[in-house]
C-alpha cells in the first residue's frame, strides 16, 4: 500500500516474449489509458504494448534492445488523471472511439489492389467491349450479372492473366487478358421463390479476351470451381462461346494438355447436379465440349456450335467453310443437340433461370385452367390428329410448361411443368407426327428425359396416345431396336412417382415404354374413357389373327369389319379397366385433380450421399 494516501504503482508488463524495439514514452510523461508505450517485437512482429490506464511515468526499466520475457516489467505508472496528450493521438486512439472521429486513410496496398481490380471490369476495355456489343452480344460480366441475384457473385481467379510472360509485358496482360477470358465464380439464383436452394455456380467465357478461348490459367481456375461444385453440389451455368484450345499460351511445361482435368470433372458432374449450357455465336472445340455435357443447352439464333473451328477443319483437309457455316442453330435444334432455341443472350438467362426453377422446389402460388375443357381438346373423331400440348398446357398450372428439344423427335413431347406448384417431368406422345408412332429418336428423347427428372427426384407424368413403335425398313435403319431397349432399361429403373394416362391409343411395345415398361411399373395407370388399348393395332391384329378365317368367309370385308368392332369393343378404357389391366378410367375434368392428390400423398425423397445414376445420356 502506498504511503500518504497515494495510490501504489502500475507496473505495464510485456505482453509476449521477445525484444524491446521501441519505447515511445520518456520518465514523467503523463499517459492516458490505451496509449502505446512500447513495442516488443517477437517471431518477426511487433506487439505494442499500452497504458492499463492514465497516469504518469515513474520509471523505464527496459531500454530498445532489451530481451524480455512475458509478463516482464517495462515501466511503471503512478495512476491519475494523465491530463492532455501531446503527440499524435492516432497512434493509440482505436478508430471510431468516438463521435466525429475521422478514419484513417485507405493503405496504400487497398489502393493498389482497387486499381488492379478495376482492369478486370468491362469499363478498363471499352474498345473491345464495343467490338463484341457491334454484333449483338453482351459481355461474359453482363450475362453473368443478368443470371445472378444482384450482390451474390462471389468471384473467383479475377486477377489471372494469360500465361504468355514470355510475349507479352505484365501491363499488356492485365489490360487485355483480365481474368484469363473466363468469368467464375459462385451465386445465387431465383432467391427471393427459392431461398434455401438458390446457391449456383457459373462459368462464363468472355469472348472479349482472345476469343474466349481456353488457356492454362482458365483452365485452372475451371478445374477448381467444378469441384467446389462437386463438393457443394450445387447447380452450375456455363456460358460456352469461344473457340476452344489455345495455343498462344507460352508460361507452361505442357506438350500435349492431354492430362487436362477439366471435361472429365465436367463429365463427372452428370446426374449429381443441373448442368445448363448457353452457347452464343461461335462455340467450337473444348467449348463445344463441355456445352455438350450440359443436362440443357441453351442457344441463340447466331449461335454456331462445332467440335471443330474453321481452321481445324481447313487444317485437316475437309474443305473451307466460314463459322456461321458450322453447327448453326437450324441444324443444332433439329438433331437435338440444342434443347430450347431463345433469340438473344438476354431471353437465353431468363430461360436458363426458370429452367433451374424446377429443380430448386415447389412454388408456393399458382394458376389452374378450367378443367372441363379438356373433354373437348379430344376430336371426336378418333382418327382425328390433335396437338397434345394443348392438353398439357390446360393441364398443368398456368404458364409452367417449358418444352424440351421441341423440334428434335417431334412425335415424342418432353417437357417440365407444375402441378399445384410441384415440379414434375411430362412425357407425350403427339399424334400430329406419325400419329404419335415412337421412332428411333423419340425413343431416344423419351429414355434421356426419363433419366434426368429421375436423377434429380422429379415426379414424371406420361399421356399416351400411340399406335406403339414405329416399324418398317425406314425405321429399322435408324437404329430403332437398341433405342426401343433404351426406353425399356431406362424406364425400368426410375425410382421417382411416376403417373401414366391414356388419353386415346395405346398399343403394344410403345405403350408399354411410355409406362416406364408395363402398365403395372407406376403408381397409378390411368385412361380416359376414349382410351383404346390392345397389344397390337386391332386392324392389324384381327388381318394376321384371323387370316384363316378371312380368307375362307364370303364377304371377308363384312367379317374384317365385325371383328374389328368386337375388337374395340373388348380395347376400350371401360372393358380394358373390368379386366383390371387399368387402375382406373376417369373424368378427363378430373385428371388434375387426380395427379395432385398422388403426387401430395407420394413421400419426399431421401436424402442423398450419391448420385442415383452414374452419369446423364447427353443426346
Amino acid at each position: 500500500m502506498a504511503e500518504d494516501g497515494q495510490q501504489e504503482a502500475v507496473e505495464v508488463q510485456s505482453p509476449v516474449t521477445g525484444t524491446v524495439v521501441a519505447v515511445l514514452v520518456a520518465a514523467g510523461e503523463r499517459v492516458r489509458a490505451g496509449q502505446r508505450v512500447a513495442l516488443v517485437e517477437s517471431m518477426k512482429m511487433e506487439y505494442p504494448v499500452e497504458s492499463p490506464t492514465a497516469g504518469v511515468v515513474l520509471a523505464l526499466l527496459v531500454p530498445p534492445g532489451t530481451s524480455v520475457r512475458q509478463g516482464e516489467t517495462l515501466c511503471r505508472l503512478a495512476p491519475g488523471d494523465g491530463g492532455p496528450v501531446e503527440g499524435d493521438a492516432a497512434e493509440w486512439r482505436p478508430v471510431g472511439s468516438g463521435p466525429g472521429t475521422p478514419g484513417p486513410a485507405e493503405r496504400p496496398e487497398v489502393a493498389a489492389w482497387r486499381a488492379r481490380r478495376a482492369l478486370v471490369e468491362d469499363e478498363a476495355r471499352p474498345a473491345a467491349v464495343a467490338r463484341h456489343k457491334a454484333i449483338g452480344h453482351r459481355t461474359a460480366r453482363e450475362n453473368v450479372a443478368d443470371l445472378l441475384d444482384e450482390g451474390s457473385f462471389q468471384e473467383l481467379g479475377s486477377l489471372v492473366v494469360a500465361a504468355q510472360r514470355a510475349r507479352r509485358s505484365r501491363e499488356e496482360l492485365e489490360r487485355e487478358t483480365p481474368a484469363d477470358g473466363l468469368v467464375c465464380g459462385l451465386g445465387r439464383v431465383n432467391g427471393e421463390l427459392f431461398p434455401e436452394r438458390a446457391a449456383c455456380a457459373v462459368l462464363a467465357y468472355d469472348y472479349t479476351v482472345l476469343a474466349g478461348t481456353q488457356g492454362q490459367m482458365n483452365h485452372r481456375k475451371k478445374d477448381r470451381l467444378l469441384e467446389v461444385v462437386e463438393r457443394l453440389r450445387v447447380p452450375l451455368v456455363l456460358f460456352g462461346e469461344g473457340g476452344g484450345g489455345r495455343p498462344g499460351d507460352t508460361d507452361t511445361t505442357t506438350i500435349t494438355g492431354l492430362d487436362t482435368m477439366a471435361f472429365a470433372l465436367m463429365a463427372r458432374l452428370s446426374g449429381l447436379v443441373p448442368l445448363v449450357g448457353i452457347a452464343a455465336g461461335r462455340c467450337f472445340a473444348g467449348n463445344a465440349a463441355l456445352l455438350g455435357c450440359c443436362d440443357v443447352l441453351i442457344a441463340t439464333a447466331d449461335a454456331n456450335l462445332g467440335m471443330g473451328g474453321p481452321a481445324m477443319i481447313e487444317g485437316g483437309g475437309l474443305g473451307r467453310f466460314a463459322p456461321e457455316e458450322i453447327g448453326p442453330l437450324a441444324v443444332q435444334e433439329a438433331n437435338g443437340v440444342v434443347d430450347l432455341a431463345v433469340a438473344d443472350e438476354a431471353e437465353a438467362v431468363a430461360v436458363a433461370k426458370r429452367y433451374l426453377g424446377y429443380f430448386q422446389g415447389p412454388l408456393a402460388t399458382w394458376e389452374e385452367a378450367d378443367q372441363a375443357q379438356l373433354a373437348g381438346l379430344l376430336p371426336a373423331r378418333r382418327t382425328e390428329v390433335y396437338d397434345v400440348r394443348r392438353i398439357l398446357e390446360v393441364l398443368a398450372d398456368q404458364g409452367s410448361v417449358l418444352e424440351l428439344r421441341p423440334r428434335f423427335a417431334p412425335g415424342m413431347v418432353t417437357a417440365l411443368a407444375r402441378l399445384e406448384g410441384r415440379p414434375v417431368g411430362v412425357l407425350a406422345n403427339n399424334p400430329l407426327h406419325l400419329g404419335g408412332a415412337i421412332d428411333a429418336a423419340g425413343a431416344a428423347k423419351a429414355a434421356r428425359f426419363v433419366a434426368l427428372c429421375d436423377a434429380f427426384d422429379l415426379p414424371l407424368v406420361s399421356l399416351v396416345d400411340t399406335p406403339g413403335f414405329l416399324v418398317g425398313p425406314a425405321a429399322e435403319a435408324e437404329g430403332l431396336v437398341r433405342q426401343a431397349g433404351r426406353l425399356f432399361v431406362v424406364g425400368a429403373s426410375v425410382q421417382v412417382p411416376w403417373v401414366t394416362v391414356v388419353l386415346r391409343k395405346a398399343y403394344g411395345l410403345g405403350a408399354q415404354a411410355m409406362a416406364g415398361g408395363s402398365f403395372r411399373t407406376p403408381l397409378r395407370t390411368v385412361a380416359w374413357p376414349t382410351g383404346e388399348l390392345g397389344g397390337m393395332g386391332l386392324e392389324g391384329a384381327v388381318r394376321l389373327g384371323f387370316r384363316r378365317e378371312l380368307a375362307e368367309a364370303d364377304d371377308p370385308e363384312a367379317l374384317y369389319e365385325q371383328l374389328v368392332a368386337a375388337a374395340y369393343e373388348r380395347g376400350k378404357a371401360v372393358s380394358v379397366a373390368e379386366a383390371f389391366e387399368l387402375d382406373e378410367v376417369v373424368d378427363p375434368a378430373r385428371t388434375r385433380q387426380e395427379l395432385c392428390a398422388l403426387l401430395r400423398s407420394a413421400p419426399p425423397p431421401p436424402a442423398r450421399v450419391a448420385k442415383k445414376r452414374p452419369g446423364l445420356g447427353v443426346w
